[in-house]
């Protein structure tokens, strides 16, 4: 603990360690969060969800945090139910109907006019169906009248796509018509204010159930933004965090426990052994270490577990091992060890309690500086479209957008966000190991 102390202590003389180690403690965080706030079976469900999963949001909507750096802002994505506190729902009933009464006010604020407009119908009936008004409020008190059709058991209505809402809103798309200030005026003008979404729905059925949603699709919507899919790119920014830090340090952890393991092993016993674990390293050096991967997920299994074997069995015999080798040869030399062997030590207690030990201060470096290598390595992998078809990662966001051509489209933000990610990841270990490598390494606290 002492130690411990001591270290902690050196760490805060550096400011790049301070700083690298409160991204650490932030991803940390996040990924704790995640993990709690949203299960990995949960988090796989709704990645893998289709268009019906995600029926509120818009296609390739940007965060809304753009709106903060945006003179003219965009349109925010909105959705409101029959259960929700702002909406107002009244009944009138009758012996032989019930006529209900949805109001869903909403207010519009936006420099640009939104995507669409749609009202999403479950009903439940037996013989008759429901029949369903629509009325359009604008803030000036203007009603315009939407539509008026009997609702089969489940329908969608698009404003849009309804005709003959466009030619009462003089030849206008309703997602324009709907919110101008005079629809037949030379010059129309974005009206801002309190709308509302009234609707009457007369059901012949006193035991019929209804449920009625409204969604206004803007260009913006979450924190994160939309995918091709409608997705929420939050949940795959959220969770490519614990997937991306474990990844990393699990497999940074047993590669460089094993690294110093084996070259232990290797000098302790010489002869034959220490031949064979010389040329295995020199094999392992020369062969191509992405391209196998890449067979292995194309061939074979795309599953972060196999990668990870993969990648773990790729590595145990890394150019590490030949350095370390250097430093045991030294230490294996040194007095307490011809005392140890004296009193008769077993070779597993002179390795892993004299050996070993020894290096440890050039482990935990080592270890932290390794970290980044593999988290870009797993992102990499899914860049290539060899990831975890399941896993929501910071590679895959960045694999779907390069193939749904977001650069191209403009849609700068379903790039950014994870590899600025990666890259803050990345430099936060970086800066924390170079801290640690000065504190261990007395050669490089003048550097």
């Amino acid at each position: 603990m002492k130690q411990l102390a001591n270290t902690i202590r050196e760490l805060m003389r550096y400011p790049s360690a301070v700083a690298g180690g409160i991204i650490i403690l932030i991803l940390l965080g996040i990924s704790l969060y995640a993990t709690i706030a949203m299960p990995y079976a949960r988090a796989v469900e709704l990645w893998r969800g289709d268009e019906k999963t995600w029926y509120r949001n818009p296609k390739y909507a940007s965060p809304e945090w753009v709106n903060l750096f945006r003179k003219e802002k965009l349109a925010r994505s909105m959705a409101f139910s029959m259960a929700d506190e702002t909406t107002v729902v009244t009944k009138e009933e009758k012996e032989d109907s019930i006529t209900y009464y949805v109001d869903f006010p909403f207010e519009y604020t936006a420099d640009v006019f939104p995507q669409e407009m749609i009202l999403y119908f479950k009903t439940e009936f037996k013989e008759k169906a429901p029949y369903a008004s629509i009325v359009w409020v604008t803030p000036d008190g203007r009603e315009i009248r939407v539509g008026d059709f009997a609702l089969a058991k489940t329908q969608s209505f698009w404003f849009s796509q309804d005709t003959k809402l466009k030619r009462r809103i003089g030849g206008l798309d309703a997602q324009q018509g709907l919110f101008v200030d005079d629809p037949n005026a030379d010059v129309r003008k974005l009206l801002k204010g309190n709308y509302h979404v009234k609707l009457k729905i007369l059901s012949f059925e006193p035991d019929a159930k209804i449920d009625v949603e409204f969604v206004l699709h803007g260009q913006v919507a979450g924190w994160a933004g939309t995918d091709h899919l409608r997705r929420d790119l939050g949940i795959a920014l959220l969770w490519g965090t614990p997937v991306a830090l474990a990844f990393g340090l699990v497999a940074s952890l047993v590669t460089t426990v094993a690294h110093m393991a084996i070259a232990a092993a290797g000098v302790w016993f010489g002869g034959w052994l220490d031949e064979l674990i010389q040329r295995i390293t020199e094999i392992f050096l020369v062969l191509p270490f992405l391209p196998i991967l890449i067979m292995i997920g194309t061939f074979y299994s795309r599953s972060i577990t196999t990668i990870f074997t993969a990648v773990i069995l790729l590595s145990l015999f890394g150019g590490a091992i030949k350095n370390l080798r250097a430093t045991f040869l030294q230490i294996k030399e040194s007095s307490y060890i011809e005392a140890a062997r004296a009193y008769g030590a077993s070779n597993l207690r002179i390795i892993f309690l004299y050996l070993i030990p020894r290096l440890v201060p050039l482990l935990v470096p080592a270890l932290v500086t390794a970290i980044p290598g593999y988290v870009f390595l797993e992102a990499s992998l899914a860049v290539l479209g060899l990831g975890d078809p399941v896993l929501p990662t910071w590679g895959k966001v960045i694999n779907d957008a390069s193939m749904n051509g977001a650069l191209y489209k403009g849609l700068y933000y379903w790039v950014l966000q994870p590899s600025v990610l990666l890259m803050v990841a990345g430099l936060a270990f970086a800066m924390l190991g170079f801290s640690l490598d000065r504190i261990f390494n007395p050669r490089l606290r003048g550097i």
